[in-house]
């Protein structure tokens, strides 16, 4: 016997269209993810010429990376759309698991990025060039409003979703990144030091690094099937195991649909009584309402007639 949320009891659809998740806040998401691409695009333009014009590598690197950001804003927004889609016969899941496989190439991106501006800068280490001070000043501060209007934009959605929180972090680093030139700019005017150009897109790539590699290592994680890290799963076995007449847990499996939506299994052994319905509804609720979890599924069991489960051995998958 199973258990689920009332709304996946439902006959799966060859079409495609809309499904879970409230229409207004999909809207507002869409309209934020919108504007932050819009934003980007434009100050990744201006950011590229100054660059080139001034010669600075801390601006062309942070163009590069802005650049990246933007493809990663595309990703994450495509993959939204794609989870929004309905299952049907082929993906009997739906196309959720875009939103992690989203997550873990806007990883991957930054961390090529890291690299391209990382070899550049040590190149420009040995040989710094100059700049023109009041132009990086100037976009640099403009990078800063940018930025941060864009992570003000994804602030409200990045404690429920990995794709969300990414945007999130990566438009808030940026601002940071971009208030950092504007200092470099102002003390290379100041001391004539040229080595500071390069030296700030080595920090930009440190911090590039430190912000991606906890979006890469839960991606990759969640790709793999791993527990999220905000579901205990010792206190989930440990409230199936505590419900009435149930004599054992085994076959529990607890995995990501998506970067929002969590999946379980379980084997119920109820000597006594194999269940009914309003069991089964009733715990699937409270999976949901404690941990978070919403597409559970249920096997009961009686345990009894000397037949063992065959895949209640904890090694058994």
């Amino acid at each position: 016997m199973t258990a689920d949320r009332p709304s996946h009891h439902r006959p799966l659809e060859r079409g495609a269209g809309s499904s879970h998740g409230e229409p207004l806040a999909a809207t507002a998401t869409d309209r934020a993810f919108a504007l932050g691409v819009a934003l980007n695009i434009g100050f990744v333009a201006v950011e590229a010429v100054a660059g080139f014009l001034a010669d600075s590598l801390a601006l062309l690197a942070d163009a590069g990376h802005n650049l990246s950001d933007v493809l990663s804003l595309v990703l994450a927004w495509t993959a939204l759309w794609a989870g929004r889609r309905r299952p049907n016969r082929r993906w009997t899941y739906g196309y959720g698991r875009s939103s992690i496989l989203a997550a873990l190439a806007n990883a991957v991106l930054l961390l090529i990025a890291v690299g391209a501006i990382t070899l550049e800068a040590v190149r420009r280490v040995a040989d710094p060039q100059p700049v023109d001070g009041t132009v990086v000043i100037a976009v640099a501060a403009v990078g800063v409003v940018i930025n941060g209007a864009t992570a003000a934009l994804f602030m409200a959605g990045r404690r429920t979703d990995l794709n969300i929180r990414g945007a999130f972090l990566h438009m808030a680093a940026d601002a940071g990144v971009s208030l950092a030139v504007v200092a470099g700019a102002l003390l290379m005017g100041a001391t004539g030091w040229l080595w500071i150009d390069p030296a700030l897109s080595l920090l930009i790539a440190f911090v590039i690094t430190a912000g991606t590699w906890g979006l890469l290592a839960e991606s990759t994680r969640l790709a793999l099937d791993a527990v999220p890290a905000a579901i205990d799963a010792g206190a989930v076995e440990d409230y199936l195991a505590g419900l009435p007449g149930v004599a054992a847990v085994h076959d529990l499996h607890i995995w990501p649909l998506s970067t929002t939506r969590v999946a379980l299994t379980a084997h119920l052994v109820r000597p006594d009584d194999a269940g009914n319905d309003a069991f089964l509804h009733a715990v699937a609720a409270e999976l949901d309402a404690r941990f978070g979890i919403h597409h559970a599924t249920l096997q009961l069991e009686r345990g009894d007639g000397g037949v063992g489960c065959r895949l209640a051995p904890a090694d058994v998958i």
